[in-house]
């Protein structure tokens, strides 16, 4: 019984001394970490002109009606200022500035306030829409205290972190926590590899930088979920995949991404089964675009890319990130999976940017910003949100929803609501598109319950709910 006693104890030893050998101390401050970086957070202010066309009269006409021509003249363009907030952080002693594209875009001015009291103007020197990255020049000979960038690679889910920023516009706030998870992706951009954080990162934290307990910069915050402030849920984005795109837009204004010429889908279960794929991964060809790298090479639809340039492919939204930052111009080798067997061809990459696949695809972004359908059951017309309408109204970035141009005299909502004010829900769902509308719309016709509740953002900008009759 003693030696039982004994071996007992032994093995809570044991195993008390691996749990301290695998756990790091709660730190006990951030105070001395807090204080070292903050001289490198920055705060931005940006002021945008909007052009609206106004419409000075109380009310609409009826569409077709000899008075819509009549008065349509009277619809002048109105200008105003749009102001935002954000933040960013120094890298090069020189005043050169990281912050996200959102925060600067079509910005007419754009202020930098450094440590709470000095400000400065800044000119843009670079930015990256895909990935939501711009870099900025302080403009003035001043010297200033630069930050380092950390190998986000290593950074663990339970690691802590802080974030510093600009919150609300109250400057210099610092939160902490820890990473959540890793390799989210959220649907806000192209390239998303996003670090989850629960340390509180609200509106205007847009752009800071999210550290690591030794200072160094494995993030730069970029989106949060919740549509009133933090939830403890904050994406930033890492470093290491930053940092290529922030030394491109310094060195050259842009970006200059590899370019495969590829279309892609996932792997399934089912397709692995009928290709004798050992188990669901990679990144399946739909289709090849003609003149590119790809064709060149010989990768055929139907392909699986098992291996891009001696990295893995395990899923398929892995290969466009590991492409875009390879170097234009080089010869990769590719392993893909063919006829049931493993085969290698060597692609000489082109780039993403002067490609015809890279045009088409930005002429239908801006096409799809342009389209307007017609709800009948409502009798409006809407088209949806997009990230220059979240911008100028300075709405949270995940913010879905369809912004209404056209409200018919006897629409339901004429009474309610004024063209540009914007669906964000219908029935406690969120709307991302018109299909998503008009398939709610059918249900409660199709129900006995004739009345759709709609979530909407007011031109106040103000979140209401109004109960719409469908009779």
């Amino acid at each position: 019984m003693q030696k039982i006693k004994l071996t007992f104890i032994s093995i809570l030893i044991t195993l008390s001394f691996s749990f301290k050998a695998i756990s790091k101390p709660v730190p006990v401050s951030f105070a001395d970490l807090a204080e070292k970086l903050m001289p490198s957070v920055v705060n931005i202010s940006t002021s945008t002109t909007v052009v609206t066309n106004a419409n000075p009269l109380p009310f609409n006409f009826p569409p077709g009606s000899p008075f819509e021509d009549m008065f349509k003249e009277f619809g002048t363009p109105q200008e105003r200022k749009s102001a935002a907030l954000g933040s960013g952080f120094i890298i090069d002693e020189k005043g050169i500035i990281v912050t996200n594209n959102h925060v600067i875009q079509d910005a007419d001015d754009i202020i930098v306030r450094v440590n709470g009291d000095q400000e400065f103007n800044a000119k843009v020197l670079g930015a990256d829409p895909l990935m939501d990255i711009a870099v900025l020049q302080l403009e003035t000979d001043e010297k200033f205290i630069p930050v380092e960038f950390g190998d986000s690679d290593k950074a663990r889910i339970g690691d802590w972190v802080i974030a510093i920023g600009n919150p609300f516009g109250l400057g210099g706030t610092v939160t902490a926590g820890i990473i959540s998870a890793r390799n989210r992706s959220i649907g806000l951009s192209r390239y998303e590899d996003f670090i989850q954080t629960d340390a509180s990162i609200n509106s205007g934290n847009s752009g800071g930088p999210l550290f690591d307990m030794n200072g160094n910069v494995i993030g730069i915050n970029t989106a949060i979920l919740g549509r009133n402030g933090s939830i403890g849920i904050g994406f930033s984005i890492p470093s290491n995949s930053a940092q290529i795109v922030i030394s491109q837009l310094i060195e050259f204004g842009e970006t200059k991404r590899g370019w495969l010429g590829v279309r892609i889908q996932d792997v399934t279960k089912e397709i692995a089964d009928v290709e004798k794929l050992d188990k669901p991964r990679g990144a399946l060809v739909a289709s090849v675009a003609e003149n590119s790298p790809s064709e060149k090479a010989g990768i055929q639809a139907g392909d699986i890319i098992l291996e891009f340039n001696g990295e893995k492919i395990n899923q398929m939204k892995e290969l466009p990130a590991i492409v875009a930052r390879t170097e234009v111009g080089k010869d990769v080798k590719v392993k893909i999976w063919r006829d049931k067997k493993e085969i290698t061809k060597n692609v000489i990459l082109g780039r993403l940017e002067t490609s015809d696949d890279f045009k088409i695809s930005k002429n239908q972004e801006n096409e799809e910003q342009k389209i307007e359908e017609v709800i009948e059951s409502l009798k409006i017309a809407v088209r949806p949100l997009n990230k220059e309408d979240i911008k100028n109204r300075n709405l949270p970035n995940q913010t879905s929803g369809l912004v209404i141009t056209k409200i018919a005299a006897n629409s339901p909502l004429a009474d309610s609501i004024q063209p540009s004010s914007i669906i964000i829900e219908a029935q406690k769902k969120k709307i991302r598109s018109v299909e998503d509308l008009r398939e709610i719309i059918n249900e409660v016709k199709n129900s006995n319950q004739k009345t759709v509740l709609l979530a909407i953002y007011n031109n106040q900008n103000q979140r209401r709910y109004i109960g719409v009759n469908l009779d």
